[in-house]
């Protein structure tokens, strides 16, 4: 049977806490568009619609990668019991529902909202399977770099899906993604260094050592900071609560990513890790309510 394993183990397949954030992510910039963008129609089909390609293509993502990245996973620790490697679902019934997912991602927005929107979670696809997972990974440090630009991708299907074009405030919000992926990504690799090593994937640490990794990890975030902040560049639309907001998260992740270049502490790298996410999390909704509420 091509669908062998359980719906958990399918569910667990799409990483849904990843895909929770990059869905959430495109789902504030369709309100935002709304706000932002003159004559722009937010309509209740247009907003399901928008969120169900999201949520298709994010997650046919992560089952697709996961599929090629079977063989790695299974030599770290920390993904040796995904169900991939452990034998819980084959290959062939993660390729079939990792495409089952991708092909609607890109046919719903193509036929029921517009060829742009489209044309973002094309490439985010091409660039997160592709780039990313298949050309990238094992064989430069680059691989984030150039791969991550699929995660500002969501922002811009979902911003798009509504206002039909592209605007200043989408690309900022798109590079705010994309500008925050090092930060949460190589701390994550400073932490699972051993992993990494013993999968033979050149992840920053891998290469170039913990401390010249903690010092970059340092760099990004302090660039993350500032284009957190910035963004009244590109909006009038920001309240002294979103700056307050930014200025206050980003001495959090500045404070723990000096700690991290001043020790190259595992524990410190893993803090912070885990404080990304509800960083982008909190960015992205005292963003959207600003916005919302401005207008």
């Amino acid at each position: 049977m091509p669908l062998r394993g359980s719906l958990v183990d399918y569910w667990r397949l799409t990483k849904p806490r990843i895909w929770g954030l990059l869905v959430f992510t495109g789902f504030i910039a369709m309100l935002v568009a709304f706000r932002e963008t003159p004559g722009a129609v937010l309509s209740p089909t247009l907003l399901i619609l928008g969120t169900a390609s999201l949520l298709l293509g994010s997650a046919a993502a992560e089952v697709l990668t996961n599929y090629h990245d079977r063989d790695i996973d299974g030599m770290m620790q920390r993904t040796m019991q995904r169900a991939l490697p452990a034998g819980r679902v084959s290959p062939r019934g993660a390729l079939v529902f990792g495409l089952a997912l991708a092909v609607p991602s890109v046919l719903v927005p193509l036929f029921l909202i517009n060829s742009i929107s489209a044309a973002f979670m094309l490439f985010g696809l091409i660039d997160n399977i592709v780039v990313y997972s298949l050309l990238l990974k094992r064989r430069t440090w680059l691989n984030i770099i150039l791969g991550g630009i699929s995660g500002g991708m969501p922002v811009l299907v979902g911003y798009t899906a509504v206002s039909g074009v592209v605007t200043p405030i989408a690309l900022y919000m798109s590079a705010l993604v994309i500008v925050w992926i090092p930060t949460h990504i190589w701390s994550l690799a400073i932490f699972n260094r051993n992993d990494y090593e013993a999968a033979k994937v050149p992840m920053l640490p891998i290469v170039f050592g913990d401390r010249v990794a903690s010092i970059c990890v340092a760099a990004t975030s302090a660039l993350l900071t500032v284009f957190s902040v910035a963004i009244f560049l590109f909006t009038p639309a920001v309240s002294i609560f979103y700056t307050v907001t930014a200025v206050v998260l980003g001495g959090l992740v500045l404070l723990y990513s000096g700690r991290l270049a001043m020790t190259q502490s595992r524990k410190t790298a893993w803090t912070l890790f885990k404080l990304t996410s509800p960083y982008l999390t909190v960015i992205f909704l005292v963003l959207g309510l600003t916005v919302w509420l401005s207008a």
